[in-house]
């Protein structure tokens, strides 16, 4: 596997893993030579989409296409002087600014008018997803963006036979609430509140401290307890739930990301409970697994033929994405069944049904 990308700051991968103090000095220096070779090419990059962030190693173009092209360039480039056989490009960067589907989204052919016009509906992330999947490139949105998820690049996606997937990757706090909350649905336990608040220090909590940033964090984060719980199926247990969430920029925890929950639910005959979790987690160390899981599986899906939206990727991602008219499931159990049967589906296995009758009985007849 030959590691390579794109950033906004000009340091080698050494480099910047020092300046973000994740990994120990020691661990880094092990490594320094093969992280010493690993430079950035120049980025694509609007400040108007990341205000916090000032990005000096961008590139320039006349319009959006111009940029766009200019990927494609770098993806052949890199195939061929690292001598690679396949590629996958999965997003790490920085969550953009909140964007709703527009007409410019509609459509290949009103993508690529508003790539030419610069249309302000298309960020930087979707220039990434439209470069890669033009040049045969399959695409996970570990951000919470509105990039991939939307028809134009869905359909460009079929077109080419390209696997996507998205969003957002599921590490602290809110893998958490898809690990607890189907516990309390599944015992019908009522939650009348979820408060949420996380205090993160490093480069991502610095963009999240833009309102207009944290707005499409908030919404990713939002929509899970929703699908979980589905107050408008169960109104006496989950109908009046309040649930707010919080992200506060903290330099001194740097990548040790907090959060804290107050969840306030009740059971049999209305009695009252509540439940505290406090979860000291490291932003990087639970994202990064995530990040070679879905190359492996993402490429795995486009040698297999499976274009279009992965759905059964859904166990990496907070917001995951789905085919229109079909709702997303949060249950992390769910996801990785999910996962797991698509996985013994490709290899012609039998999938796992735990129906609780078939082992069970084949025992007793062995007795």
């Amino acid at each position: 596997i030959v590691f390579g990308g794109w950033d906004v700051y000009s340091d080698n991968v050494f480099e910047a893993a020092s300046k973000a103090r994740v990994l120990e000095p020691m661990l880094l220096h092990a490594v320094r030579p093969e992280l010493e070779a690993i430079v950035p090419m120049r980025a694509v990059f609007d400040k108007a989409y990341a205000r916090n962030l000032d990005g000096e190693h961008v590139k320039e173009g006349a319009d959006k296409m111009e940029l766009a092209e200019a990927l494609m360039e770098d993806i052949r480039s890199f195939k061929e002087t690292n001598g690679c056989d396949r590629l996958v490009m999965v997003w790490c960067g920085s969550t953009e600014i909140y964007i709703e589907e527009a007409e410019v989204h509609r459509s290949v052919a009103a993508f690529e008018e508003g790539l030419r016009g610069n249309d302000p509906a298309i960020a930087p992330s979707m220039i990434y997803a439209y470069a890669a999947i033009k040049s045969g490139v399959p695409f996970a949105n570990g951000a919470p963006n509105l990039t991939v998820d939307i028809p134009a690049l869905v359909e460009l996606a079929r077109e080419h036979g390209v696997a996507v997937s998205g969003k957002d990757f599921k590490t602290g706090q809110t893998l958490m609430k898809t690990i607890l909350a189907p516990g309390l649905h599944a015992r019908a336990l009522g939650v009348k509140g979820w408060f949420s608040s996380n205090i993160l220090g490093n480069r991502d909590g610095y963009v999240l401290d833009h309102p207009e940033n944290f707005k499409t964090k908030e919404v990713s984060k939002l929509s899970v307890l929703d699908e979980i719980f589905r107050p408008e199926s169960n109104p006496e247990l989950y109908g009046d739930m309040y649930h707010k969430v919080r992200i506060n920029y903290y330099p001194p925890h740097g990548d040790n990301k907090e959060s804290w929950d107050n969840i306030d639910i009740f059971g049999w005959l209305g009695y009252q409970m509540q439940i505290k979790i406090n979860f000291l987690c490291r932003d990087s160390i639970l994202a990064a697994p995530l990040v070679l899981d879905l190359a492996l599986f993402t490429d795995l899906a486009q040698r297999a033929g499976m274009s279009g939206i992965q759905e059964w990727l859904s166990f990496y991602y907070k917001s995951p994405q789905t085919a229109e008219g079909l709702a997303p499931e949060h249950d992390i159990f769910k996801q990785l069944m999910k996962l797991q049967n698509t996985l013994r589906h490709m290899m012609g296995e039998d999938l796992i049904t735990h129906l609780g009758l078939d082992y069970y009985q084949e025992l007793v007849d062995t007795l």
